[in-house]
């Protein structure tokens, strides 16, 4: 899955950054943030990239010698 960053105005007119959403695609993402807010203009999307730490796959001699540490 992957993850989502937006900026938005509600229709209030207030500014909300920063909002993360996990979703399948942009358009998934877009629609899930559209129910929680309703009539908002998105002002900035992007998509966010995993850090190497996390995105790194592990071999099992790796996570053993973690577990025995």
């Amino acid at each position: 899955m992957l993850k989502f960053s937006f900026s938005l105005k509600t229709r209030d007119g207030q500014t909300v950054d920063n909002i993360i959403i996990a979703a399948r695609d942009l358009a998934d993402a877009e629609r899930k943030l559209r129910q929680m807010y309703r009539h908002c203009e998105i002002v900035n999307s992007e998509e966010q990239r995993p850090d190497n730490l996390h995105s790194e796959t592990m071999s099992f001699e790796d996570i053993m010698t973690l577990i025995s540490k």
